[in-house]
């Protein structure tokens, strides 16, 4: 899978990709990730991207020259599945928008900065809308680092344990259940029995009863 990110601010991406699981994804050549500047594509002076908006209001709006010069310089080279535009008022994020797009081959990502994009590259250009939650942040590119995480996992080779993901919370609408790990006994608190038992079917039973009884504490909204 290639993912091409178009940001204003690309050096905020460096750390989330150079490290861990995205690091071995793309030393293996199961993932590429190439971050652009949209700044390389303005015909301004000054390297200009932003502008006063329209009927006045407080706040600078992404020129649509640049951001469709990269598109089409990008689009030119490439056919992409998707064209993701990261916004506060777009689909919000969920494990099933993710299983979807880890199967894709080619994305490209667009990072909203001030008060974002000109509306008319929405229009034209972006077939998909994504939030990654009710919040707004100062640009797209940490939630652009969010959907890059959480897709690239999912393609197959790039963690260990390629089954670990399918019982990642939210894959079935449920939150993950309790996990533990060595000593057995600490302080005094205790692994459940059943995780010691080596008894595999009644194992995965009582993780199935755990996710159960999370979600419907934690995230009742989920099961419905």
């Amino acid at each position: 899978m290639r993912i091409d990110i178009l940001s204003a601010v690309p050096s905020l991406l460096e750390s989330p990709f150079s490290h861990s699981i995205m690091r071995r994804a793309q030393e293996k050549g199961i993932l590429e990730i190439h971050s652009h500047d949209i700044r390389d594509y303005s015909n301004h002076k000054q390297k200009s991207i932003d502008d006063y908006q329209f009927g006045g209001g407080a706040g600078m709006v992404l020129m649509i020259e640049p951001i469709v010069a990269a598109i089409e310089k990008l689009q030119s080279e490439r056919q992409y599945d998707e064209i993701i535009y990261l916004t506060p008022d777009g689909t919000q994020l969920k494990q099933s928008i993710c299983n979807q797009l880890s199967l894709k081959n080619n994305l490209l990502l667009i990072c909203g900065h001030y008060k974002g994009i000109d509306q008319r590259i929405r229009e034209h250009f972006i077939t998909m809308e994504i939030s990654i939650g009710d919040y707004v942040l100062s640009g797209g590119e940490l939630a652009a680092a969010v959907l890059v995480d959480a897709i690239g996992r999912l393609i197959p080779q790039v963690l260990n344990d390629e089954t670990s993901a399918l019982f990642d919370s939210f894959q079935d609408n449920l939150l993950a259940p309790p996990v533990y790990t060595r000593p057995a006994e600490f302080r005094g608190w205790k692994v459940p029995d059943i995780l010691l038992s080596g008894h595999t079917q009644k194992i995965e039973e009582w993780r199935d009863e755990q996710s159960f009884l999370r979600t419907q504490a934690r995230r009742p909204d989920l099961l419905k």
